[in-house]
């Protein structure tokens, strides 16, 4: 095992009731939780089929796992749970089925899925209008789900007309899941607490299961998060949880920093252990961190400390305006690069915003500075090929009710969510999928005669395009689909402008080009036309593509503040470091900026040996010029310890001189290798 520091150490070795491990950032967190779990098989002797570790993200948990198997051996590690909460989740409710009402193969909806079930019950087509209203009422069952608010309690509780209508669809929107064998996301942690609420003697059984629980940031979780480690947890109170109040930025998805101390409330015999040594930046870079943090209120006091030096002055750099801003940032990285011989994934941009990365993407086009924007949208995860995609599953696959759902009223078809909640109802009696019963005779009576008979045409259509899957026409099966139902043309006539449509019609022509040369490509290898083969590999390609993160690739990394929680790269660049940006308007208009600090003390953080902040003067917005300000955090960090350079400021001729000496200077050794 690695060596640890002491306070590192007492975290691992404290297994006697409930521990809060503080963790600062980049204070050797995933550490103190890996050598605990082997710690526990190893030296106290627990199975590891009975601890289980839960983080936020798949990335993170792999990680973990891959730590974990370095320290203990392989066949000690087996029936360890390492997982992500929604995993642990669905853990329980695959094991639990019957008692939830779910069927075996029940489908999960990811947020696109479920925004297209809300649009249907809420009759909603693709206006900003309404796509505003169902992401109101998406976004507000959401916050319910995380809130452990049932539908009942939402309405009671409703005290205007829109939240009447948000609770009432709730309600719809959950028997439509159940009758259609569906859960969404929040479900995955709602329903197995409502089932521990509801059966004692379920709750007893993983209990028993899972006898020690550790918890990976901890400030992130939800009240439904939360709600389920208590239950798990209770009455031996066998728990670790490590978090960082100071690093709680995801309140608008629902994370509740104060959850930390509702720990010390809830269990009174709370161990609390901080982690102050950082193992990432220069002492400036932790002292500014340190400076800025300490306006928010806390209920933890720590303060991070490093031996790796004292380091470089913080740059602050104020440009003309955004144009100025991005080109002078260009220019730096790349006389950085060339004069201390860096690479450029040396280098980080973070934002407040995506729409800051367009401006400075172009600049790194036209310098051919090669650069990769994190968090991007995938290719895959777009409405129109996520469309298409359920098109081609459902023709490899008849039981597939997940794309049958999705895809039923796309384009419209008149066929209801009424109609949809029966004919579910109809498949479960007859156990069979939703698309299989759509000619049963007998669902006129079920359904109505006009619904039954659009049903009929839609299924009737699609075997007919199935016929030429398994042949060499199934290329021209799926250009038929398309056009057949004027996907292209729907598209364009439900678009916000037209260019947006013609983009959509765009990435299907990327679509369908892809199957194309994966089909010839196929036949070339094999001599076959297979396209339930190409569909599969299409679902990898995206899988892989969301994995992209992983790319070790050398490039200037762009990425949001929030996207950057948990990295850590040489070189930071923090664009945009001005009031209604970092804070964010809404947050200075609301006076709730402690959030935003934090987003700040984030992004400070992030660097390991250099750290340089931008704003520009003046920047355009909705059209106009406006003059701006730098931000306040900027006037709480140490003056001492800030280098103020540009606009306004007293330039030093002699630096400006040495600067571009030095760049000439390595350009004419790079010439001379």
């Amino acid at each position: 095992m690695s060596r640890l520091n002491p306070r590192q150490q007492e975290a691992v070795n404290w297994t006697d009731g409930p521990l809060l491990v503080l963790a600062g950032a980049g204070s050797g967190k995933t550490s103190v939780i890996t050598q605990k779990i082997a710690s526990l098989i190893q030296e106290r002797g627990m199975p590891a089929r009975h601890i289980a570790a839960v983080t936020f993200t798949n990335k993170a948990a792999r990680e973990m796992k891959e730590r974990v198997l370095k320290l203990v051996p392989r066949e000690d590690a087996r029936g360890l749970i390492v997982s992500t909460f929604h995993n642990l989740g669905l853990r329980i409710l695959k094991t639990e089925m019957a008692a939830v009402k779910l069927r075996s193969g029940f489908s999960i909806l990811d947020q696109s899925d479920s925004r297209e079930l809300m649009r249907e019950l809420l009759h909603r087509g693709e206006s900003e209008r309404d796509i505003q209203a169902v992401e109101f009422f998406q976004s507000k069952i959401s916050q319910w789900k995380n809130d452990l608010v049932t539908p009942e309690q939402a309405l009671s509780s409703a005290d205007s007309e829109e939240l009447q209508r948000a609770a009432i669809t709730y309600g719809e929107y959950n028997r439509m899941l159940r009758a259609c064998n569906a859960v969404d996301f929040d479900d995955l942690i709602l329903l197995p607490v409502l089932l521990f609420r509801e059966q004692p003697r379920i709750l007893e059984k993983w209990r028993n299961r899972i006898r020690y629980l550790l918890v990976d940031e901890y400030q992130d979780t939800n009240g439904c998060q939360y709600e389920l480690v208590k239950q798990l947890v209770e009455p031996l109170n066998k728990f670790t949880v490590v978090g960082d109040d100071d690093q709680s930025i995801y309140a608008w998805r629902g994370a509740k920093p104060e959850n930390l101390a509702q720990l010390q409330s809830d269990f009174p015999d709370l161990k609390v252990i901080k982690l102050e040594q950082n193992y990432r930046s220069t002492g400036r870079i932790l002292k500014a961190a340190n400076a800025v943090i300490a306006n928010n209120p806390h209920v933890f006091e720590k303060s991070l400390w490093s031996d790796y030096g004292y380091g470089d002055p913080i740059r602050v750099m104020s440009l003309r305006d955004e144009e100025a801003e991005t080109e002078w940032i260009a220019g730096d990285i790349i006389h950085k690069r060339l004069t201390k011989a860096l690479k450029w994934k040396d280098f980080a941009v973070l934002y407040r915003g995506n729409f800051q990365s367009r401006l400075l993407e172009m600049k790194f086009q036209t310098m051919q500075v090669p650069y990769k924007v994190s968090g991007g949208q995938s290719f895959f995860a777009r409405t129109e090929i996520k469309d298409l995609m359920c098109y081609l599953r459902l023709l490899v696959n008849p039981d597939d009710d997940n794309a049958f759902l999705r895809i039923i009223n796309t384009p419209r078809r008149e066929i209801g969510p009424a109609t949809l909640e029966k004919l579910a109802n109809w498949s479960v009696k007859r156990g069979q999928g939703m698309y299989h019963v759509c000619d049963d005779i007998a669902l006129d009576e079920a359904l109505g005669g006009k619904a039954a008979a659009r049903l009929r045409e839609f299924k009737s259509w699609l075997d007919h395009k199935r016929q030429y899957c398994f042949s060499d026409n199934s290329l021209q099966a799926v250009k038929e689909l398309i056009s057949d139902m004027d996907y292209e043309g729907w598209l364009i006539t439900q678009a916000s402008s037209p260019r947006i449509g013609e983009k959509k019609v765009e990435n299907v022509g990327q679509l369908v080009a892809s199957i194309e040369r994966m089909l010839n490509k196929q036949e070339e290898e094999d001599d076959s036309s297979d396209l339930e083969a190409v569909i599969r590999k299409l679902v990898l390609i995206d899988m892989l593509e969301q994995q992209e993160e992983e790319d070790d690739s050398d490039r200037v990394q762009m990425l949001t503040l929030h996207a950057a929680k948990g990295l850590e790269y040489p070189h930071v660049y923090m664009m945009g470091v001005e009031e209604e940006l970092l804070p964010h308007r809404t947050s200075i208009e609301e006076d709730s900026i402690t959030e935003e600090r934090r987003l700040m003390y984030v992004g400070i953080t992030r660097a390991r040996e250099t750290l340089t902040m931008t704003h520009a003067l003046s920047r355009k917005q909705y059209g106009e010029r406006i003059d701006t300000a730098r931000s306040r955090f900027v006037e709480e960090m140490p003056a001492d310890d800030i280098d103020f350079q540009g606009e306004g400021v007293q330039v030093d001729e002699s630096k400006t001189e040495q600067v571009a000496e030095d760049t000439l200077a390595a350009i004419k050794a790079m010439l001379n290798r």
